[in-house]
């Protein structure tokens, strides 16, 4: 019988203390744990490094009516921060312009002029509609800006509210994907998703030129939050930008046959072979319209690209990922879709760690693995292409976070990690993994009532969960099972107490 005490799991109470129910069905937050939250969530918006230490938790039928409270809290806290919001929404043809500074430490003097509004005459009031942010070519500054607004206006025909930014500074800065600019779109999908105005999925990045590069390497990046994303005059070499990411999303890249400039045409043909490849290992995902047009170089019709993007809404609970965690001008993300990285599984800063997860019924199947590139080809002084050597991951925590949409909560949940399975068992809601979630992705799609802690180095899982009446107060290695009897060892799998803590045995 292997180790059974592989799969410790914490204990905590079982009762709902933190609300209570109202009359309307909604629920009321206890005083301090309202506190407890507003205090988490503030310090998530100052960036700073801060714990919600919380043991509540939540009944299966009061899943939803916490979410909207939490979500309220959420609301109320990003309302409270003081930052530079979002001008009104009005029609785009008023060119009304707002601004962000964006953090000096990450790019000095560098401030974001913004174009913001509805780029058709249609009525706001309570209606919801997508969201595109347009990232403009590296031309002049002041009239590429001026150039996007014009064919938001009148080339850009998908009907919807557009952000059109303005680049702050030009050489070295002159990049739509770096860490400065990284944190202008992470603040401008906050806001979007308390805008009562958009509809959370269906939002999208697109560009020309320079914003092709950049909207390519985003789309990657920012999968989960994306409908869809569609780079135009562009092609950036793969290891930038992995298709791999964007399963989920609906993907556009269009670029002249006759584009050679930086190897444009090159690259995207490479992306059109690697995403119809990609289709056809995976059947239903890798929805893209990729296309080298005949005839065109740098400059292409660019009115295709938006309407075929619209078609799209977002997949925010999948049941197929891939995510190469890659590092994207010195930074990584913390997450992505469901999964939370909470200590890194890459041996070597060359190496990016790659996160592929399949749900069946109520089994997720986890594989983590090391990729290493090699350059194969180059052109000008240009890596183009690339092959890549995997290693089975040994090292690393992640957790991954559960709900109603993609489990049921009721029933045991079971992992297979690399190829073994680690956990089989029921999981416990709980209020932490609530406001973890919302903190983390700031979405109003992915606040999960549930989650499972993952150490890929010991093949282990860990889950909150409850402890049983009259086995908590033995603390001399005696074991019972699940039913708070005595047992001498476990002779089956299952679910066991030992010195007052569940494990599971396998």
């Amino acid at each position: 019988m292997r180790n059974f005490l592989t799969q410790m799991l914490l204990l905590t109470a079982t009762t709902m203390s933190f609300a209570s129910q109202q009359s309307d069905g909604s629920l009321q937050i206890a005083e301090d744990t309202r506190s407890a939250i507003t205090t988490y969530f503030t310090g998530t918006l100052k960036e700073q490094r801060v714990k919600f230490e919380n043991s509540d938790k939540i009944a299966l039928d009061a899943i939803q009516a916490t979410r909207d409270s939490i979500w309220a809290i959420w609301r109320e806290s990003v309302d409270n921060f003081e930052e530079e919001k979002l001008i009104p929404l009005r029609q785009l043809e008023y060119r009304d312009v707002g601004k962000w500074t964006l953090p000096a430490k990450l790019e000095p003097n560098a401030v974001m002029p913004y174009y913001w509004g509805l780029n058709r005459v249609m009525e706001i009031g309570n209606n919801k509609f997508p969201m595109f942010l347009y990232m403009h070519g590296s031309g002049d500054k002041q009239q590429e800006w001026e150039t996007g607004i014009g064919l938001s206006l009148r080339r850009f025909y998908s009907p919807g509210i557009y952000f059109v930014p303005q680049i702050p500074n030009e050489g070295e800065y002159y990049r739509w994907a770096i860490e400065s600019k990284q944190w202008a779109w992470e603040k401008l999908l906050r806001l979007a998703f308390l805008n009562d105005n958009i509809d959370p999925n269906r939002i999208y990045f697109f560009g020309i030129s320079e914003g092709g590069y950049g909207s390519q390497r985003l789309a990657s990046f920012y999968a989960d939050y994306l409908a869809g994303a569609g780079p135009m005059a562009g092609g950036e070499p793969l290891k930038n930008a992995p298709m791999e990411n964007v399963a989920n999303i609906a993907f556009s890249l269009r670029t002249g046959a006759e584009d050679t400039m930086f190897g444009r045409n090159i690259l995207t043909q490479k992306a059109l072979e690697t995403a119809d490849s990609l289709a056809a290992k995976h059947p239903g995902y890798y929805n893209h319209f990729i296309e080298v047009i005949p005839g065109y170089g740098h400059s292409i019709d660019y009115t295709p690209t938006t309407p075929w993007l619209a078609k799209y809404t977002r997949t925010p609970h999948p049941r197929y990922f891939y995510w190469e965690n890659y590092e994207m001008y010195g930074r990584y993300r913390d997450g992505f879709y469901n999964l939370r990285v909470d200590s890194p599984s890459r041996l070597t800063a060359s190496e990016r760690t790659c996160y592929e997860m399949s749900i069946d019924n109520n089994t997720i199947t986890l594989n983590v693995k090391n990729a290493k590139y090699t350059t194969t080809y180059s052109q000008g002084g240009i890596e183009m292409f690339f092959s890549k050597k995997y290693t089975v991951a040994r090292k690393g925590d992640v957790t991954i976070f559960l709900n109603e949409e993609l489990f049921d909560l009721s029933k045991p949940v079971k992992i297979i990690l690399n190829g073994t399975e680690i956990f089989n068992s029921t999981v416990e809601t709980s209020l932490k993994a609530m406001v973890e979630s919302c903190a983390l992705f700031y979405d109003p799609e992915r606040l999960f009532p549930a989650s499972i802690s993952v150490d890929i180095r010991n093949n282990t899982a860990e889950v909150t969960s409850v402890e049983l009446p009259g086995c908590n107060e033995e603390r001399n290695g005696k074991i019972y099972d699940i039913n708070g009897r005595l047992v001498e060892k476990p002779l089956a799998s299952g679910i066991y107490i030992h010195n007052g803590k569940k494990i599971y045995v396998k």
